[in-house]
């Protein structure tokens, strides 16, 4: 059964190039992104791999460990490190889940439930739907859930965007709209009245619609 934003994100406990972790644990009390790619020294990843590990510093300041998965073992994350390096200039500093046995793949739904054995003999194209984003909060219910295709590389910022809408959206009764930024106005959601609203944002709103009304981002005002 697929995974849906509000379930419960599955724990497992795996080996990582930085130790064995066990996940909900690792978490602790605040978010994670769980990212994953098709194969270890594939060109589309190694880019990927790189630029999150350039992003991970704003995520961190977020409160929000990042950590990638393959189902290749830990000792190929290793050597295929020092390309990413090499060719990214970033040093992946993240730790990297080897799941050669499927277990985490199929646990989250990244490859097709009749997919058995482990990963040895298999190629990008076999594992071609196992480039999948996660973002778990500090509940540890799954808050977004993206695959891309092998074929198409993740925009990282957009993640980060979108894990800021979330946070912010968490914490007050907002919504944002499309192509929102950090910063620019936000929606006052339906379920805040308009004599509700007039206490939490005295300074006022602008009205499009009944429906639709926009104040400053609380905190950005």
């Amino acid at each position: 059964m697929s995974l849906r934003i509000n379930d419960i994100a599955p724990d497992f406990q795996a080996d990582t190039t930085q130790g064995t972790i066990r996940f909900h644990e690792w978490i602790g009390d605040g978010w994670a992104i769980l990212f994953s790619h098709p194969k270890d020294f594939t060109p589309v990843c190694t880019t990927e791999l790189g630029y999150m590990a350039r992003l991970a510093p704003e995520f961190a300041q977020r409160n929000c460990k990042v950590i990638g998965l393959s189902v290749d073992p830990v000792d190929s994350h290793l050597k295929w490190e020092k390309d990413i390096e090499e060719t990214q200039g970033h040093a992946v500093n993240y730790p990297m889940i080897g799941d050669p046995d499927l277990a985490i793949a199929k646990l989250y739904d990244m490859l097709a439930a009749e997919e058995a054995g482990t990963s040895e003999g298999r190629t990008a194209a076999t594992n071609q739907t196992v480039r999948s984003v996660f973002v778990v909060g500090p509940d540890k219910k799954i808050k977004l859930n993206l695959t891309y295709p092998m074929t198409t590389g993740r925009n990282f910022h957009e993640i980060l965007r979108v894990l800021d809408s979330m946070q912010l959206t968490a914490q007050h009764k907002v919504a944002t709209p499309v192509n929102w930024q950090d910063g620019e106005e936000v929606i006052i959601v339906p379920a805040v009245s308009d004599a509700e609203a007039k206490e939490k944002y005295p300074a006022g709103w602008r009205t499009v619609k009944p429906y639709l009304r926009y104040v400053a981002q609380p905190g950005k005002e």
